[in-house]
């Protein structure tokens, strides 16, 4: 079985996404597909599910192959549970992600793209901590506007990036750019290499890169 470059996106449904950034992630998320579909690499490796996070967290896409990904519609829903996200996200790299046996190459270690526009809930640290504890490859968070807490996300990864404003351009290039970094990831993994940081991706268009 060929290797699969698994990919999550945890995207932030909360009561503040509601009305044009929400819209903007449901039509970002199709272009990114669209765009990843014209990529022989992505197509042959890359694996995308969603998970998202309000008041609760749902995987309402398990990891599926880009030939049968329909973008979902998405529901804005209450609070901003991060904690609850990261817990799910540890759960599912456990479950869907193929491990490396003595017999078997399993699949690569998975890229994780997480957005969010607010400040989570309390006690979000217990899911912090049980994600820190699986090996992943390169994970991005992406602060949406200036509500988000840059602090809290440089605790998850070292990989920051930071929206001006949560807007249908942003949103849009923002996405643009995951899949462009999707691309490199899988054309890295058909070469026998993973990406390791910011630096290997291609400069993100009207996203800034916090340091």
């Amino acid at each position: 079985m060929a290797r699969r470059l698994p990919v999550y996106l945890v995207l932030d449904i909360s009561g503040s996404m509601s009305g044009e950034p929400i819209a903007a992630v449901e039509n970002g998320v199709q272009t990114m597909v669209s765009a990843l579909r014209q990529d022989p690499y992505a197509l042959e490796t890359a694996h995308l599910s969603v998970i998202t996070f309000g008041s609760d967290a749902k995987q309402i896409i398990p990891l599926t192959e880009l030939t049968i990904f329909q973008a979902p519609s998405l529901q804005i829903s209450g609070s901003t549970n991060l904690g609850d996200a990261l817990k799910l996200l540890a759960q599912k790299m456990d479950s869907e992600v193929t491990k490396t046996t003595a017999d078997q190459k399993g699949d690569w270690k998975p890229l994780v793209f997480l957005m969010t526009d607010g400040y989570p809930d309390s006690g979000w640290q217990s899911g912090l901590t049980e994600f820190k504890k699986r090996k992943t490859g390169m994970v991005v968070a992406c602060a949406a506007g200036q509500g988000a807490d840059i602090n809290v996300l440089k605790q998850i990864t070292e990989n920051v990036v930071q929206l001006d404003v949560a807007d249908r351009t942003t949103l849009s290039a923002f996405f643009k750019w995951i899949s462009s970094s999707i691309s490199t990831g899988s054309q890295k993994v058909d070469s026998g290499t993973e990406l390791v940081g910011l630096g290997e991706l291609p400069p993100p268009p009207e996203v800034n890169i916090v340091v």
